[in-house]
């Protein structure tokens, strides 16, 4: 099979029909980025009390490659998957949350062949995140369970949250620098599962309902945004949770990301905005994103400390670059194409049309 891609508009002509295996090409189209400079707004409020972290607030990329000289293909993954959230797997393939049809993907990208393993009656996972030993852990609503995959045993474990954690509606994921899986669940809760020992810790969080993104900085500390509590948490390794306030009222922090030096990026869906912190001076920074009525969605910071934020306003993913103080602008190859999450490798960065059955990515061309 010629795995090269071809126009991206040919995509919704071959999206695969439901079933646990496909095959079929990725779909690509060549964009041209539409670039936008906007002013940011700052502001300073108390530092989190977490762990030391570098005080810079993000270095300066070796190296930008040009919007129009980057791509998105699209690849289909079975109709009625609804993908959610995607994680580049160890193997060179991509997972991602079928929560559609309650089961875990593979994607093949040299092929477009995919795979997906049912994760049980009721299933309908969310967050997915990648383990040191290439295991993908899942956080599953339906479930209101911690699921594990081992692709190497072919195995699946689950760990429900306790009795009285019913309904937790689970969200996300990460993995902190002791190896513990912290989680999130928007009716209220946050928790920590200790994969050695498999016990579980389940916390009420702040002003009840939210929680919602979740991710590790370099140097160890963990943040979680709450999307109905319009704020940022930092937690403690026992639990505990210091409570950041972003300046927008009500700005609907919905997910958060570590630069290399440990910066806080937020997606504030209310306010159509990224955010940063600075941890070690409490001060913050936002920028509108581009366009009218904007809704930023998923955040993500890639290698070279480029930001990425997914649009449901705009129906695109912009990146944006700290020290230009510029984004970049790809419109999605579905109408809608509704973003949820985005994730990467070098030279990759990965994210998935949950209203179009299909994964994309945005790399160089060739």
């Amino acid at each position: 099979m010629d795995a090269r891609p071809v126009v991206v508009w040919f995509v919704l002509a071959i999206l695969a029909a439901a079933c646990t295996s496909t095959e079929g090409g990725p779909d690509s189209t060549l964009v041209s980025g539409a670039s936008t400079t906007l002013a940011p707004q700052t502001s300073t409020t108390r530092p989190a009390t977490t762990s030391t972290v570098a005080t810079q607030t993000t270095s300066t990329p070796t190296t930008v490659i040009p919007a129009d000289q980057l791509e998105v293909a699209a690849y289909p993954v079975p109709a009625g998957s609804r993908p959610h959230d995607v994680a580049p797997a160890a193997d060179g393939g991509v997972w991602y949350t079928a929560q559609g049809s309650g089961r875990l993907g593979w994607l093949n990208p040299e092929t477009g062949d995919v795979r997906e393993i049912p994760l049980g009656s009721g299933s309908r996972p969310h967050g997915v995140i990648v383990g040191p030993d290439g295991a993908a852990w899942v956080t599953d609503g339906g479930l209101n369970a911690i699921v594990r995959y081992d692709p190497d045993r072919d195995e699946t474990s689950v760990f429900g949250l306790p009795s009285d954690r019913s309904n937790a509606n689970l969200n996300t994921a990460t993995l902190d620098s002791n190896g513990r899986l912290w989680f999130t669940g928007q009716n209220g809760i946050y928790g920590v599962l200790d994969p050695t020992t498999e016990e579980m810790e389940v916390f009420d969080a702040p002003r009840g309902r939210g929680p919602y993104g979740i991710a590790t900085t370099p140097g160890g500390d963990v943040y979680y945004a709450s999307l109905a509590g319009s704020y940022v948490g930092a937690l403690d390794p026992d639990g505990s949770v210091t409570v950041l306030e972003p300046p927008t009222a009500d700005q609907g922090a919905r997910r958060v990301w570590s630069d290399s030096a440990g910066s806080i990026w937020v997606s504030e869906w209310n306010a159509g905005q990224l955010s940063r912190l600075v941890p070690a001076s409490g001060q913050w920074t936002s920028w509108p994103l581009p366009g009218q009525n904007p809704q930023a969605y998923a955040v993500y910071v890639d290698e070279s400390d480029l930001v990425w934020v997914s649009d449901f306003g705009g129906n695109a993913v912009h990146r944006f670059d700290p020290i230009r103080q510029q984004f970049d602008t790809f419109a999605l190859p579905s109408d809608p194409g509704n973003v949820r999450q985005i994730l990467g490798r070098p030279g990759e960065v990965w994210g998935a049309e949950s209203a179009a059955d299909q994964l994309i990515v945005i790399r160089p061309g060739g």
